[in-house]
């Protein structure tokens, strides 16, 4: 069968690849055309587009690069159109990938399916109706998913397992190095470690390096080490280490969570994996306008935290100091009490337990395909249109959604 998937950053290019890999076990047939990644061409097939020339984040980037934006989303559809694939595959990047769902479901017969939610539970919640209207089998990734899409929706969803658990127990399965040896390796000394996740992108880490780093060099019996990342210059970190005497380890982020004693942690799927790793971490996130961002996640944002390990036990696990509460020295307190020997290490040790119970046990790429392949060898589909009136259908609508890609 052909599959035709559209991602827009790196984690997508990666879930992507695997989703790919595991296709083919199912499907010794598949084919793939893409928009997607290195790793995704790695696994094989044609790639359309880089997401590179996709990744447009924030308001003012998507105004400038509008023409480019509306030239990717029309060649996209005019691709699929032509190519007829036997489905559409999309992962998370909603401001691109809903719009191309509306245009499958309206101009032709292919089953469109999503692998990896958009985060509709935490705002933009009216993006279900697009998503009940246009995409025909949602594959989640997070259980507390479940009951948002199909209690409080009414719309049938998959859990396939969480990616990240299933990456995490296997690199813990292999990994054998010591922490002398990771240590050595890396220029370190023998002290215990605070892992310090800054983010993945530039302005995050301007954001909330300096008060992590200012908060944890309070703790002299500890060494800082920060997980670069892979497509963040050396440079671009030095003014914030070379005065706080931190040091760099790139692209070995499992590696230092491994030997880590504890972290700090920017939201997002760090948050998970430093979880998965058992390191107690508080997680740290710099806002502008603190107070009315407050004022936001008290009134307006539709969940209750920011963290994936909270959100997944559904009660708070990890401080999260955003917003207001994001200060050095609110950084240093939480991170305090979850040293060795620390009460609120035990509990927070304790609580992953739980988080890693509800991620289950399922291979989530494996179980995705399995279905996939299962839904779309039964199908009695009718076939794609030759002609679809493409001067009319390949607009490009709603262009204020374009400012989120995540």
């Amino acid at each position: 069968m052909k599959y035709y998937l559209i991602v827009g950053e790196a984690s997508g290019d990666l879930h992507a690849s695997r989703l790919m890999m595991s296709l083919k076990k199912y499907d010794a047939n598949a084919q793939f055309r893409f928009f997607g990644g290195d790793l995704m061409r790695e696994v094989g097939g044609e790639r359309v587009r880089h997401y590179k020339e996709l990744a447009y984040m924030g308001f003012v980037p998507v105004l400038l690069h509008l023409p480019t934006i509306f030239r990717n989303m029309r060649m996209c559809k005019e691709d699929i159109v032509k190519w007829k694939p036997d489905v559409v595959i999309l992962v998370d990047y909603p401001g691109f990938n809903l719009s191309i769902a509306k245009f499958v479901h309206k101009n032709t017969k292919i089953p469109v399916y999503y692998y990896i939610s958009p985060k509709i539970w935490a705002w933009k919640e009216w993006r279900i109706r697009s998503i009940k209207r246009d995409v025909n089998e949602m594959f989640s990734i997070l259980p507390f998913e479940i009951p948002f899409y199909e209690k409080k929706h009414n719309y049938k969803i998959h859990y396939v397992g969480n990616p990240t658990a299933e990456e995490v127990d296997t690199f813990r399965q292999q990994y054998t190095e010591s922490k002398a040896e990771f240590c050595e390796r890396n220029g370190l000394s023998d002290k215990p470690i605070i892992a310090i996740l800054a983010g993945s992108r530039k302005q995050e880490i301007k954001d909330n390096l300096p008060a992590m780093l200012e908060a944890a060099k309070h703790f002299e019996d500890y060494q800082m080490v920060v997980a670069g990342a892979p497509s963040i210059p050396d440079s671009y970190y030095s003014e914030y280490l070379d005065s706080k005497g931190a040091k760099i380890v790139k692209n070995e982020t499992y590696k230092l969570l491994s030997h880590a004693t504890v972290a700090l942690v920017t939201s997002g799927t760090a948050t998970l994996e430093t979880a998965l790793f058992n390191v107690p971490q508080v997680v740290c996130y710099e806002t502008p306008l603190p107070r009315l961002i407050r004022f936001a996640f008290n009134h307006i944002i539709k969940v209750k935290y920011i963290s994936l390990v909270n959100l997944i036990a559904d009660k708070e696990i990890v401080q999260e100091l955003l917003a207001d509460r994001f200060k050095v020295y609110n950084i240093a307190n939480e991170l305090f009490k979850i040293l060795p020997g620390k009460e609120g290490r035990e509990t927070m040790l304790r609580n992953y337990e739980m988080v890693r119970a509800r991620l289950g046990h399922l291979i989530a790429p494996d179980n995705a395909a399995a279905i996939m392949v299962d839904l779309l060898s039964n199908r009695n589909s009718e076939p794609v249109a030759d002609e679809t009136p493409l001067e009319t259908s390949l607009g490009v609508s709603n262009v204020a959604d374009e400012t989120e890609y995540q």
